[in-house]
């Protein structure tokens, strides 16, 4: 009985803190992500399997370990696992796109006629007309966004 709410209090510790938070970063999603997997491998790890329990002669030995504190161990490196992947994933979309919290998108050069090269490679030329100055551009063959000069 205590291993079954244990394993319900860990199910809904990890519920409530991946429901109720607002993760815009990638940095925060991969910690609520990785919070929530972690707790619930540790939770199984540190219980064990039903047959591991018993010895070789069939008689029950009791739990292997304390599930609540296996979802806790596991949660707290899920964490730290989610928030560095997380931050390398911010830190590759920063590089591509930009900083978006500064609004550093990088400009596109212009050819002449309304016409504006990507920054991107290959280099695509778009007809830019209808977009005013500073307009923010896709790129969807060099995967970014950038400015109109």
């Amino acid at each position: 009985m205590k291993k079954i709410t244990s394993v319900i209090i860990a199910a809904a510790t990890g519920f409530a803190g991946l429901s109720l938070t607002s993760c815009e970063t990638a940095t925060g999603r991969g910690a609520a992500i990785g919070a929530g997997t972690g707790a619930a491998i540790g939770a199984v790890a540190a219980g064990g399997s039903r047959y591991d329990r018993y010895d070789r002669y069939g008689r029950y030995r009791g739990s292997r370990g304390d599930t609540l504190g296996g979802a806790l161990a596991g949660a707290a490196i899920g964490t730290a696992a989610g928030a560095l992947i997380g931050a390398a994933v911010d830190e590759s979309r920063a590089t591509r796109y930009g900083d978006r919290r500064s609004g550093s998108y990088a400009y596109g050069r212009s050819v002449g006629g309304g016409l504006v090269e990507s920054p991107y490679p290959p280099y695509q030329t778009y007809d830019l007309r209808g977009v005013p100055r500073g307009g923010l551009v896709e790129d969807r063959v060099g995967r970014g966004y950038f400015r109109r000069p």
